[in-house]
């Protein structure tokens, strides 16, 4: 498979990475981040590793490799250092009345012929009363 970001480190942006991965106090994923560099250097006297002996070397998913390789290509030697922030926050799909009736509504006697509230039911009777 043809890699589609290759990484390409200076002498300068290499000897930044060895020292960073071996003196001082930093985060194991940022340690691990510039290790999976390191390795994917096409400047190497061997040549780069591929994807595949990175992960497995380093105990990482093959995905994570891709996603460094990507990231130090597209934005920068630092940028690829750096866990890329997630998704954030899910948006609430009922506000605080809704969430008061759910809650009501589960409190309550469970309809006739049922022992107890399911999610289905309780989503039927949501609708039905009108709160969603």
């Amino acid at each position: 498979m043809v890699k589609k970001y290759i990484v390409g480190l200076s002498a300068e942006e290499r000897a930044y990475l060895e020292q960073f991965t071996t003196t001082g106090r930093r985060a194991a994923d940022r340690i691990t981040r510039a290790r999976i560099l390191l390795k994917a250097d096409c400047h190497q006297s061997n040549g780069s590793w591929s994807d595949q002996a990175i992960a497995t070397a380093l105990e990482v998913g093959v995905r994570t490799v891709e996603r460094v390789r990507r990231r130090c290509v597209e934005l920068g030697l630092e940028a690829s250092l750096v866990r890329q922030a997630g998704g954030g926050r899910k948006h609430r799909c009922l506000n605080g009345e809704q969430e008061a009736h759910l809650i009501a509504l589960v409190c309550s006697e469970a309809p006739a012929g049922q022992a107890r509230w399911t999610l289905r039911l309780l989503a039927n009777q949501m609708v039905q009363l009108g709160y969603v």
